[in-house]
């Protein structure tokens, strides 16, 4: 450990600050300015409070990480410590230029101080993701590959000890740390295949990589350069082109959905979200595997475009909450394909949900639902916001796969590391490819601007530009399967889903025409004429004659049968045809009757009885007044638009002109004399924080919230968040004092 060097106090070092640099500090850490701290030394005593300190870390990257543990090695957090011993202790694994720089950041935080000698902030060692010393003293320590090695090869008493310590503390006390201990007990064993390293004699730690090996974690960061990981590279305009590709799929997949659950709402769990037999039912209806219908549902309700609540029209076969499409799934539809990617990427960037884990089983041995509060995460927006960050630093063109984005996100965010491996971030890439944010591994153009909070104009622009321009044509097969080789006109699309029914998505969509199909475009309202000439004017193949013949056959059943209001009547030209249609048992429950030979009415709803004459069998036409076929389907259940779920909101932290009034009223109370007897509470905090680790009592100087000073004789326990923890013999109990108010500190010996 170093000798304690000569360093100002931390509330005299902010002092000397710029203005400037004091804003930057606030903004940096904007917690210190909610609420607006009152003094340079209430500032820094805040600075200094465990809960503070850590927020500050977890911006921290591997190589700061690494500074602050090789500074608490160096006994920094109770003395000032020459930079020369700081660069000595690390050697060779920085450059000096690296360790300066990350110095910098640490120095524009305040966690830590001072030039030719530095000073920490003693509750660093708190925000450390490993135990302090772990980093700096293990440089040399096993590869992980020989580590998994020699931890196949322990046997039980040794696991046992090792599974005790990554249980708890990974620091144990022990006799047989002891030099001269027989090799053939556990600890020595684990010593001598470095599993395990020695403080001290009775003392033992579990180096940090054997226990990420443990735990099943990747392990690392190792290296203090950040990794350069395995990237694929191609042309940014086949990145834009692949991403679009997928936000087209995944529009179309959405607007299925949505269909899907206008038709038949899915009755939402006691305990909120959909059960597994609602899931399985819709991935069999639309087609597409769980994984990613988690990811639309999720996203769906995120934009608004569905919610759980009481649908209108109600469905007939229970009461209680359905999840259906919501008002403003509506405008979501009609809206251009632009637009309606930028409110599914945004939805999807602020998800404050992780849809990856539906399926799979939580703690408590119960599946995660969809749509459920099981899958809420606040941190799942920063951990997406981290991978495209990532992804934008790297050169135009280049990409990652999900082991070289946990390495690079792990080196960036080490403090956030549990939620950064494998399986996660593999989640997170897949989902930002589905969404079409990024393609082929890179951040497409739309998604850095997404990323940039740029103008809602602005992302939309840049979508538009890279999407495909619309077709006009398809090709008809022999089959009668329609190939489409690309996005279709709008207009064309919705004409063609009418008359056809997707078989197989992709690039290029395949349709199927089927008799149904047919019918349900009659049922429309369009005429045999219009559908020829929909395929003869929009086909860049022939029609087939088989096609022809299916259309003409088709409508010359159709409609024989006409349903029009009574509540409801059939008519019929065919006085036979209308008679069987009446006699079918599908229709004894509508009450129907015969007024004449070709026209009977019912008290029934037409819907109603349109779908019991199909039940039997025909093929039945709704129609008007004027006797003209119409279209009568409904556009599905709907519930009202509610308010957003909870969701990620970027924390508002105070403008510049806000932090500079906060420093100016500062630097006025700082003009302000005084009689100069008060200790600056960082040094209360360091001479307290020494006295609690020596065991030693203390004369503390103390002014109550009465404003009464006083001087009383306590044995420091603890320093944290600001709160001296000590026992006072004087009221027979321990109690708690505020640091601030903290006005000088002797030793009991001295006074």
């Amino acid at each position: 450990m170093s000798e304690s060097a000569p360093v100002v106090p931390l509330g005299a070092w902010l002092a000397e600050l710029t203005d400037d640099q004091l804003v930057r500090l606030l903004e940096l850490r904007p917690d210190l300015a909610q609420p607006p701290p009152g003094s340079v030394s209430a500032l820094a005593a805040r600075a200094q409070s465990r809960q503070s300190v850590k927020a500050a870390m977890d911006g921290l990257d591997f190589l700061d990480l690494v500074v602050l543990d090789a500074l608490l090695v160096l006994g920094a957090d109770g003395g000032g410590v020459p930079s020369a011993e700081l660069f000595a202790l690390l050697g060779d694994r920085a450059t000096r230029a690296d360790v300066d720089g990350a110095l910098d950041h640490l120095r524009a935080r305040g966690l830590v101080w001072g030039n030719a000698a530095v000073r920490v902030a003693p509750e660093s060692a708190a925000g450390l993701p490993w135990h302090p010393g772990q980093v700096t003293l293990e440089a040399d320590g096993l590869d992980p590959d020989r580590i998994v090695d020699l931890l196949d090869g322990v046997d039980a008493p040794q696991r046992e000890l090792l599974e005790r310590l990554l249980d708890g503390s990974p620091i144990g006390r022990t006799r047989d740390a002891a030099t001269g201990t027989p090799p053939d007990r556990p600890v020595q064993r684990l010593l001598a295949a470095s599993l395990l390293r020695r403080v001290d004699e009775d003392t033992v730690i579990l180096p940090r990589l054997v226990g990420q090996v443990l735990r099943g974690e990747s392990p690392g960061p190792v290296g203090l350069t950040p990794p350069d990981p395995a990237a694929a590279t191609t042309s940014v305009s086949d990145i834009d082109a692949a991403a679009a590709g997928s936000a087209m799929d995944l529009l179309r997949e959405v607007d299925l959905v949505l269909e899907t659950v206008s038709g038949s709402p899915i009755p939402e769990l006691r305990s909120g979200g959909l059960g597994i037999r609602e899931m399985k039912r819709l991935i069999k209806s639309i087609g597409i595997d769980d994984e990613r219908l988690g990811l639309i549902l999720e996203v769906a309700s995120a934009a608004g475009l569905i919610a759980a609540g009481i649908p209108e029209p109600n469905p007939l076969d229970g009461a209680g909450s359905y999840w259906a499409p919501t008002l403003a799934a509506d405008r979501f539809i009609e809206s251009p394909t632009a637009a309606r990617w930028h409110l599914i990427a945004s939805a999807w960037l602020d998800l404050p949900a992780r849809p990856g884990l539906i399926g799979e089983r939580g703690p408590d041995g119960k599946p995660y639902a969809a749509l459920s509060d099981s899958l809420y995460s606040t941190a799942a927006p920063l951990d997406r916001r981290l991978l495209l960050s990532t992804l934008a630093d790297l050169p135009p063109g280049t990409g990652m796969d999900a082991a070289g984005a946990s390495g690079a996100m792990t080196w960036r965010r080490p403090r956030w590391a549990a939620r950064l491996q494998l399986k996660p971030v593999a989640d997170l890439l897949a989902e930002a490819h589905a969404v079409g944010v990024i393609g082929r591994g890179a951040i497409a153009t739309p998604g850095l601007r997404l990323l940039a909070a740029e103008p809602e104009e602005a992302v939309v622009a840049a979508m538009n530009r890279v999407l495909p321009a619309p077709i006009d044509h398809f090709l008809l097969q022999a089959d009668l399967t329609v190939v489409v080789p690309g996005p279709l006109d709008r207009t064309l699309a919705e004409q063609l889903s009418v008359v056809a029914t997707v078989e197989s998505a992709g690039a290029a969509m395949v349709y199927r025409i089927s008799e149904q199909s047919i019918r349900r475009a009659l049922d429309t309202g369009l005429s045999p004429s219009e559908l020829h000439t929909l395929f003869t004017r929009h086909s860049k193949t022939p029609v087939p004659q088989g096609l022809t013949y299916l259309i003409d056959d088709v409508a010359r059943r159709h409609g024989q049968l006409r349903v029009g209001m009574a509540a409801s009547f059939v008519r019929c030209e065919d006085p036979a045809l209308l008679t069987q249609a009446i006699a079918a048992p599908a229709l004894e429950k509508l009450d129907v009757r015969a007024l004449a030979p070709t026209v009977a009415v019912s008290m029934s709803p037409i819907n109603d009885v349109l779908a019991a004459l199909r039940a039997a069998g025909f093929a039945p036409a709704a129609e008007d007044s004027s006797g003209a076929i119409v279209d009568i389907r409904t556009r599905g259940a709907r519930v009202p638009t509610p308010g957003r779920r909870r969701g990620y909101r970027p924390p508002q932290g105070p403008t510049p002109a806000t932090l500079g009034a906060i420093v100016a009223v500062m630097r006025k109370v700082a003009a302000t004399p005084n009689d100069g007897t008060r200790l600056d509470p960082s040094e209360a905090m360091a001479q307290l924080h020494g006295a609690a680790h020596r065991q030693e009592s203390v004369v503390i100087g103390y002014v109550d919230p009465a404003g009464v000073a006083t001087q009383r004789v306590v044995a420091p326990i603890n320093v944290r968040g600001g709160q001296l923890t000590a026992y006072d013999p004087a009221a027979g109990r321990v109690r708690d004092f505020a640091i601030h108010r903290v006005t000088s500190v002797v030793s009991a010996d001295q006074g």
